[in-house]
């Protein structure tokens, strides 16, 4: 059995690529918890240079995860939660179809031990 393309694939796959490296996760987590915030602040927060943290921060912001804004000669950034919505859509729905085919198992198996002929 085919199953049909996911409709948020494209997005899905960023995310997950882009949540593959701790780094970026770290990222993400410092940004959750700041609201917002410079790559020179995250700099100083992790052991990876300003270059490193914009390089991390481009490609969580091409994933969707991150958004910035130019303020004078900073930018900002901050999270952005509608890529990780649609992958955790993704997720919860490959999680439901796990949990149905495990029920289909777990009743055969029930009938076989009632009726094993």
């Amino acid at each position: 059995m085919v199953d049909s393309p996911r409709p948020d694939a494209d997005v899905v796959d960023a995310v997950l690529n882009a949540l593959a490296e701790p780094t970026r996760r770290q990222l993400l987590d410092r940004l959750s918890a700041h609201g917002q915030a410079t790559a020179t602040t995250l700099a100083d927060e992790l052991p990876i240079s300003r270059q490193a943290v914009v390089k991390h921060l481009t490609v969580l912001e091409t994933a969707g995860l991150v958004g910035s804004v130019k303020v004078g000669r900073e930018v900002r950034y901050s999270v952005r939660s509608e890529a990780l919505d649609a992958t955790a859509r993704w997720m919860s729905s490959l999680a439901a179809a796990w949990d149905r085919r495990l029920a289909k198992i777990k009743r055969f198996a029930e009938a076989a031990e009632r009726d094993p002929k």
